[in-house]
């Protein structure tokens, strides 16, 4: 049974006075904290609490900003039962009648003659949340709240209605652009320009379950969470209640300001628990500067694949102790192999600025602008070296598609041993199958897991990623196509060498 230990010798007073001033919302307090089995030692503390007047002025201020995001979708034209079966048994994986694949898929119990269901299209409607930026109308919301939607609307709080289009979008951050159709001043908030602290205040405002205007407090519990959305993640973690529908609100400091833009949340049952988490404004400012200015998001890029420097491998290279992040290849014609570059370098430093791990280089590259030059210093052959990089653009950034517009069914390929469908939500392909014995299989692909990227390019559509793992390997030649994998357990990126022939 565990055991909690006593106060000891704490200034009671002191922790009455704490306890006094959160409940009359005292602004500022000093006291005496000492600690069990120590001396008592006098330490300065100050609070920034809840205004004792409560949150309703900043509420009132910042009400007329956030709107509720309706986005409507089409429904997919319907088709006769046998017609549609069919076609999955002609077009579901793109192989020949009587190809080993074909006959592994047909033979494989309780999958319905090798047809895959097809993905539920997404129809009606969805409710989101977002914030305006401009008095003419600019307004932010959240990729997915918008995404594949034939028309969007935002509410107002005094109960305007009206029709928006989507001006840009980054998923990689899940975020959205939009432009309100109106000639209509509006009132804009800003983002935060102080990086906000771990306890600091926050007020969530958004459209929760479709209710409109709600408004959540709480603070910020954690900054720099990585919860697997994405390449760049970078969260803050608020405890301010948030659920569905708060998608794409702002969440502001006692200023009246955005200091991030709620996202996600993490809930066992659906609801809210207490833990959300918002895009900093530091991350969402900087991408949605990059959409209003000509609708897509300019990245930098390296063309290095990496990965963590565990203890052993810090050993080996002869590291005091894991730091940097480790280069496990380098991209053909990439700006990483023209600056010199290798493989099994340990990237230490970017610009004097320490690189703790692959997600901390990602985000220092990708906020570079192409051309730019940078100092990075690198451990090679138990020495520190610097090396003069210049930046490139992202490729990634660049859709890889066959038909723009398309809305391709599943594909297959052979060598590569991988069937793949459309994923449900848009974001890149899902693994339908997996042959036995494949490369992929080998390289520990399973059913399930979602294609995000092949050799830097996004995919989402199943014939357009074939295309380009077949191109890539053409063009490559003995070289590995990386694929970055996405599953439950976070992402990953695979290296599949594909057999000639």
């Amino acid at each position: 049974m565990p055991t909690h230990s006593k106060p000891g010798s704490m200034n009671r007073k002191a922790v009455y006075a704490v306890m006094i001033a959160g409940l009359l919302g005292a602004t500022a307090l000093t006291g005496t904290i000492s600690h069990a089995g120590t001396q008592a030692t006098k330490t300065q503390i100050s609070l920034n609490t809840a205004p004792a007047s409560g949150f309703a002025d900043l509420v009132e201020n910042v009400m007329p900003s956030v709107v509720s995001v309706q986005s409507k979708y089409t429904p997919a034209a319907s088709r006769g039962e046998d017609g549609a079966r069919g076609q999955r048994r002609q077009f579901q994986f793109g192989f020949p009648q009587g190809s080993p694949f074909e006959r592994f898929f047909r033979n494989q119990p309780g999958r319905n003659g090798g047809a895959m269901p097809q993905p539920h299209r997404r129809n009606g409607t969805s409710q989101g949340s977002g914030f305006i930026i401009s008095e003419d109308g600019f307004a932010v919301t959240n990729n997915h709240v918008i995404k594949g939607a034939s028309e969007v609307t935002v509410k107002f709080a005094d109960g305007r209605e009206l029709d928006a289009k989507v001006i840009g979008t980054d998923p990689k951050t899940d975020l959205a652009l939009l432009k309100i159709d109106s000639g209509d001043k509006f009132t804009p908030v800003k983002f935060a320009s102080e990086k906000p602290r771990v306890g600091d205040w926050v007020v969530a405002v958004g459209n929760p379950f479709g209710l409109g205007g709600t408004v959540t407090t709480g603070i910020i519990s954690a900054a720099g969470r990585d919860i697997g959305a994405g390449p760049y993640d970078n969260f803050l973690q608020i405890d301010a209640p948030i659920n569905r529908g708060n998608s794409g609100g702002p969440a502001f400091n006692l200023k009246g300001e955005v200091v991030g833009v709620n996202t996600a949340i993490f809930s066992p049952s659906g609801g809210s628990v207490g833990i959300g988490f918002a895009i900093p404004a530091s991350t969402a400012e900087d991408i949605i500067a990059d959409l209003q200015d000509d609708g897509n998001v300019t990245r930098g890029w390296l063309g290095v694949q990496i990965q963590k420097v565990s203890e052993d491998i810090a050993s080996s290279i002869g590291l005091d102790k894991p730091s940097g992040t480790l280069v496990a290849a380098v991209t053909d014609g990439s700006p990483a192999e023209k600056s010199g570059l290798r493989t099994g370098d340990t990237i230490l430093k970017v610009n004097g600025a320490d690189i703790k791990g692959p997600k901390e280089l990602s985000r220092a590259v990708a906020r570079l602008k192409p051309g730019t030059a940078v100092d990075m210093t690198v451990f090679r052959d138990g020495k520190q070296r610097d090396i003069k990089v210049s930046i490139g653009e992202m490729p990634g950034e660049k859709q890889a598609s066959l038909n723009p517009g398309h809305d391709s069914g599943p594909a297959a390929d052979e060598k590569l041993g991988l069937a793949l469908a459309p994923a449900e939500d848009g974001d890149g392909v899902v693994v339908a199958d997996v042959m036995p014995g494949s490369p992929a299989a080998e390289q520990g692909i399973r059913r399930g897991d979602v294609i995000l990227e092949v050799d830097g390019a996004f995919v989402d559509q199943p014939e357009a990623a074939v295309a380009a793992i077949r191109q890539s390997s053409a063009k490559s030649g003995k070289s590995p196509v990386l694929l970055l994998v996405k599953n439950d357990r976070g992402q990953r990126f695979v290296a599949l060498k594909i057999a000639k022939g």
